[in-house]
């Protein structure tokens, strides 16, 4: 898949529709799928969730979702991975184009892209009992 000029609604849609056609899910079984609450998740969410609407009833088969409270960083993984990108990629560094950021992002999610330890760190969640 091509990378989004922007963020919208049609992009979400289309990304869940990639990810179920790299997934074999047996009769019966769905996808759980946690969203927070950014205006082009919300909208896709209703568009794909409204009975009326047949041209999402593939997704709806397959995907149930779960939507983040709102204001809830701490629950959301990403956020981590926002974090430390900011700090081993961005912080206090002068990029003269918007393609050198780009490709320097890139470059560095590119290494997160297969598991591996960080990225497991980043996302887990630790709780202290």
């Amino acid at each position: 898949m091509t990378k989004p000029d922007w963020f919208k609604y049609d992009t979400v849609i289309a990304s869940i529709r990639e990810f179920l056609s790299l997934i074999e899910l047996e009769a019966n079984q769905m996808l759980h799928l946690v969203l927070d609450n950014a205006p082009w998740h919300k909208k896709a969410i209703r568009l794909i969730e409204d009975l009326n609407n047949t041209e999402y009833a593939d997704i709806r088969a397959k995907v149930r979702f779960i939507r983040m409270p709102p204001y809830s960083p701490d629950l959301n993984p990403i956020e981590q991975v926002w974090r430390i990108t900011r700090r081993e990629v961005t912080h206090n560094r002068y990029f003269k184009t918007l393609d050198l950021l780009a490709k320097k992002l890139d470059s560095y999610f590119e290494k997160l892209s297969v598991p591996n330890p960080k990225l497991m760190d980043l996302c887990l969640f630790k709780y202290k009992s």
